[in-house]
């Protein structure tokens, strides 16, 4: 597909700069790791049953779009940009691909939640630490030993895939009524959506709104990043954050994470190359790192002294916690007038002011995503939509001269994909991966990859 939008050339193929020939989604899927990873459930690869390949395709390249017209509000001299589905599928294993590169192996075949109530409920759980698992499972009565075997690949789903939990616990949700287990959920603390089987849709994928202060955007630099120049502060964690923040710095941002002392505890998780996760290289390469203690004053008052040099901070904090740090966008506002302030939460405003704990899979579930999976498609396009609100609201603020307040979250991605996406006709006419190592050591493969530590996928746009 080629096209002129505001004198911009937009173009987006099957396989880009790929050595192979894909002709469909499913073709995608199965040469470029979707339908390995999306199978691992069962054990054998399987084809997503929505052209998510295609739709991540289509976003990257509106979001490529505008980051020319903003490129071209700057005075850079750019005129196309192209990507592809395959690369947009490389994207969306990329912390897979890494880890595979760095020695890692997918854990045991296991489908995992949705746990199923005595009367027939389907239902998600989501616990953030082991102490709210050993809870809610020792009030169901399950065995200690089955409480623990089931912690740890429950707690990895996010990084394998996986989750291949002991019967016992499918057996103690199947005794009690929905209403029975919900009780028990509030009293440990355990996260518990059910799964909705209507798709939520209507919902924006990002708002994006006028802020105050005047700051024009910092001059562009020589080539073809159209987000030369820009500075981007960012604390984040997990998936989404992160992912936000590498597409702005793969489109020529200068990213700086902000971390707690010590460092994020993500970067020590397996498996590891060169001493680094492979999973967090994937997301987080090529940005700089500052420590800083944001729940002491004098840390805040050091985040406020950065960002007057920068032109974006994006956070993905849980609900409240920016005004009870006295870091809302209000804040940001008064110490760096014309800030991009950039909100990507989990469940928006749509839950309430406090929604439950929860991430991708019962996000999932809470949307009546139309195709479950443990591949995690909805904090990978939650990013891509935000790094676009971002783009946005960079160009909002590069023609009216004030700053801007960017928000999603994972739910505002969930509906939007719930709106655009379309079956999958067809199975592929192509050789399915089978195995990410070969993937990675594939040479039709290399023009999408970086070998750095690990294997890292290169930036899906092209422009010129």
């Amino acid at each position: 597909m080629t096209s002129v939008l505001g004198r911009v050339s937009a173009g987006l193929g099957w396989t880009g700069p790929l050595d192979l020939v894909l002709r469909t989604e499913a073709d995608v899927q199965a040469a470029c790791g979707i339908m390995q990873v999306h199978g691992r459930r069962s054990g054998a690869p399987a084809l997503l049953p929505v052209d998510y390949c295609a739709t991540v395709g289509r976003q990257l390249l509106k979001t490529g779009v505008s980051a020319v017209h903003f490129a071209r509000l700057r005075g850079l001299q750019l005129s196309t940009v192209s990507t592809s589905v395959a690369e947009a599928a490389l994207l969306t294993v990329s912390q897979y691909l890494a880890a595979a590169s760095a020695g890692g192996t997918p854990g045991e075949p296991g489908a995992g939640p949705p746990f199923v109530s005595a009367e027939g409920t389907s239902f998600e759980l989501e616990a953030l630490d082991a102490e709210v698992w050993i809870r809610f499972w020792a009030a169901l009565n399950v065995p200690p030993a089955a409480i623990h075997d089931g912690w740890a690949p429950f707690a990895r789903r996010f990084a394998t895939a996986t989750c291949a939990l002991p019967a016992e616990l499918r057996q103690a949700t199947a005794r009690r009524s929905f209403a029975a287990l919900a009780a028990i959920a509030a009293l440990t603390g355990m996260s518990l959506v059910t799964v909705q089987t209507r798709p939520l849709t209507g919902i924006p994928a990002y708002t994006i709104i006028p802020g105050v202060g005047r700051q024009r955007a910092t001059a562009p630099t020589a080539g073809t990043a159209p987000l030369a120049g820009i500075r981007v502060l960012e604390s984040t964690r997990r998936v989404q954050g992160p992912f936000a923040g590498h597409l702005v710095r793969l489109l020529g941002a200068e990213v700086v994470r902000i971390e707690s002392p010590g460092g994020d505890p993500a970067r020590a998780e397996p498996p590891r190359s060169d001493g680094i996760s492979a999973r967090f290289h994937a997301l987080n390469h090529g940005k700089q790192r500052v420590e800083i203690d944001l729940d002491t004053p004098a840390g805040r008052m050091d985040l406020l002294g950065l960002a007057r040099t920068a032109d974006v901070f994006l956070h993905d904090w849980a609900p409240g916690r920016a005004v009870d740090r006295g870091l809302d966008f209000r804040d940001f506002a008064r110490a760096a007038p014309g800030l991009i302030y950039s909100s990507a939460s989990y469940w928006g405003t749509e839950c309430g002011a406090q929604p439950p704990p929860g991430a991708d899979f019962a996000v999932q579930a809470h949307s009546g995503f139309p195709a479950p999976t443990l591949l995690t498609v909805v904090d990978l396009f939650g990013g891509l939509v935000h790094a676009h609100g971002i783009v946005e609201a960079l160009a909002h603020r590069e023609t009216t001269g004030r700053g801007q307040v960017v928000e999603s979250s994972l739910l505002s991605a969930a509906a939007h994909l719930n709106a655009v996406l379309r079956p999958v006709e067809g199975p592929p006419e192509v050789p399915v991966c089978t195995d990410l190592n070969d993937l990675v050591h594939d040479p039709r493969f290399a023009p999408c990859l970086i070998r750095d530590r690990c294997v890292t996928v290169a930036s899906p746009w092209h422009f010129s």
